[in-house]
């Protein structure tokens, strides 16, 4: 039996699936979980980052290394549906978060990660740690938090070692809503809030697996009430609102695990002829539905400050991305068209079925956190919506 390790001045401890073992100071809940170890960039919002769905089973380490000085406050959280209200599994700091400055805060990063059973490490060299993950890929890890400073580092290293990962994983079960329910708000402003969209022009159907709250906020600009149903609702039950378009949200885990029940459906829902937009996850899932195959990356996209060029207009957008799988350009069919590229290395980033009112992109256009260059895609979801609308 393993021999308790006891490290006087570490309180925390990430261990990865090959041995390699960070220590340092643990904070936020008390224990120990296991995740895919990934970097985010973003320099700014990490409250958001920390509730977005997308990181279900994820322990993510921020490379900005002034993490929590603005705290955390009730409005910034992306998390839409109660299952998802954990989020990321464990977080990863350079150094260890300040007491918070920021007229909204209404608490500290420590204690909010405790009230949300998030396991927290901080002082690490996170360099070292992204330089491994850029070098090696994406680890599987155990993030540990044990105030006495006892660890059992062999036990730990064999259950990061154990832990299957994220391939073939359907995690968009476990962060959906479990019924459905109609959101009718836009996105925050100053000085107002969240504002009600009392006439809305347009009804969505939000597919629901791991959606953002500002996805549905943006949707709201553009007039629209949205209605969300679960991962697994049928094309069927989704056109049986009526809708004049349907999103798929973005969300967590494997495509091509959750594609196996909502592929089928959402091939249904592109037949139907309704306009339809996907985001992320929703993006991949689109590509598994109309014959295209998705991969596994080996460090993902994960921040605030990504290149994509749009190649129908040769602009290029600087963009928000969570995403650990991507579509195979080379596998799209006859009739589906790349739109988007990234530029640091080439990857698929959006496509549009010819002819029809159908497109998606691998990003996150809401910007929640990140730049607002993309916000025209739901202004194109609007006009498609629209043109539709006419032509019935």
């Amino acid at each position: 039996m393993a021999k308790s390790t006891h490290l006087p001045t570490a309180t925390g401890a990430l261990v990865l699936a090959d041995g390699a073992v960070f220590l340092g100071e643990g904070l936020g809940a008390v224990g120990a979980a296991e995740g895919e170890v990934c970097f985010n960039t973003s320099m700014t919002g990490y409250q958001e980052i920390l509730t977005d769905p997308s990181y279900a089973a994820q322990i993510i380490a921020f490379t900005f290394p002034h993490i929590g000085n603005v705290g955390t406050n009730s409005e910034d959280i992306e998390t839409s549906s109660p299952a998802a209200a954990a989020a990321a599994r464990g977080a990863v700091f350079r150094a260890r978060p300040t007491q918070p400055s920021n007229w909204r805060a209404n608490d500290d990063l420590d204690a909010w990660l405790k009230k949300r059973n998030v396991v927290a490490l901080a002082g690490i060299d996170t360099r070292a740690l992204t330089r491994r993950i850029r070098e090696h890929g994406m680890p599987n890890a155990i993030i540990a938090h044990a105030p006495d400073g006892k660890f059992d580092l062999d036990a730990l290293k064999a259950k990061a070692k154990a832990w299957p990962g994220l391939e073939g994983l359907d995690l968009a079960k476990d962060v959906t809503t479990a019924q459905s329910y109609v959101v009718s708000e836009g996105r925050w402003q100053w000085p107002d809030g969240v504002p009600q969209i009392s006439k809305p022009k347009f009804t969505v159907v939000v597919m629901d697996y791991g959606v953002k709250r500002n996805i549905l906020r943006a949707l709201g600009d553009i007039g629209a009430k949205t209605i969300v149903l679960p991962a697994t609702a049928t094309a069927e039950e989704a056109l049986a609102h009526k809708p004049d378009g349907i999103l798929l949200s973005n969300g967590p885990g494997d495509p091509a695990a959750t594609g196996k029940y909502a592929a089928p459906e959402i091939r249904k829902l592109v037949d139907s002829g309704k306009p339809v937009m996907g985001v992320c996850l929703g993006h991949q899932m689109l590509g598994l539905a109309l014959g295209a195959k998705t991969q596994k990356m080996p460090q993902g996209h994960h921040g605030g400050n990504h290149p994509v060029k749009d190649k129908s207009t040769g602009k290029v957008e600087i963009v928000s991305m969570n995403h650990g799988f991507a579509i195979d350009a080379a596998t799209l069919p006859k009739g589906v068209k790349e739109t988007h590229v990234s530029l640091f290395d080439g990857s698929n980033c959006g496509i549009e079925l010819e002819g029809k009112p159908v497109f998606s992109v691998q990003y996150h256009p809401e910007a929640s956190p990140g730049p607002q260059d993309s916000h025209y895609l739901f202004e194109r979801f609007a006009r498609l919506m629209a043109k539709k609308g006419k032509a019935a």
